[in-house]
């Protein structure tokens, strides 16, 4: 009997022992089955075919900035006209706008891209006064979405419809002033954040 009882009392002093080192390490003991789900998949943002929008293929090679894992990426694609891909910095800038609010063609979604470009939303020339190379929106830029925003800056600052040194002169339809945004690599990876400005001289 003596025998049992040195035992049993060796036993759960074992198991004490193990209850205490899990605690100690932080794991919760539970007699529930956890399922943690699937490990997240990496999204690729990259496209293995050039990414089209319904226009002819035929044209020259344009870069546009879509959303993907929440930061801005370049697109590269070949669907703006030759009379819109130089020359009238409007002309550019509305092809470029037109590729921003159509829908990622179907390889553009696979690999995660999507866009925050909203319409109705129309391009035109500065107003008298504006800065050279000002471009005029319908909607305040100040209006739009803070991702669709700092979408139309870096893909018109990348373009010949940009004023230089990764930048765009943007107003809106109103009296208000043109500013310079800035594309930076800042705001391509955190595009929901205001883009920066500079002075419109510089």
């Amino acid at each position: 009997m003596r025998r049992r009882t040195v035992g049993r009392t060796a036993v759960l002093a074992g198991l004490v022992a193990l209850t205490a080192l899990a605690t100690g390490c932080g794991i919760r003991t539970t007699s529930v089955p956890v399922d943690a789900g699937a490990a997240p998949s990496r999204v690729p943002c990259s496209v293995t075919q050039e990414g089209t929008t319904g226009t002819p293929v035929q044209g020259v090679p344009v870069r546009v900035f879509l959303v993907c894992g929440s930061q801005l990426e370049a697109v590269d694609r070949r669907s703006l006209p030759e009379e819109k891909a130089g020359g009238d910095p409007v002309r550019t800038a509305s092809g470029l706008l037109a590729q921003l609010l159509a829908e990622p063609s179907e390889s553009e979604q696979r690999a995660g891209f999507t866009t925050a470009v909203r319409g109705p939303l129309v391009v035109g020339r500065g107003h008298k006064g504006d800065p050279a190379g000002t471009l005029r929106l319908s909607r305040q830029p100040e209006d739009l979405a803070p991702t669709a925003l700092s979408q139309l800056v870096c893909t018109f600052a990348a373009s010949s419809a940009g004023a230089g040194g990764q930048t765009v002169l943007l107003g809106g339809p109103g009296a208000y002033a043109p500013k310079r945004y800035r594309c930076t690599a800042e705001l391509r990876e955190r595009p929901e954040s205001a883009p920066p400005t500079a002075p419109t001289s510089g």
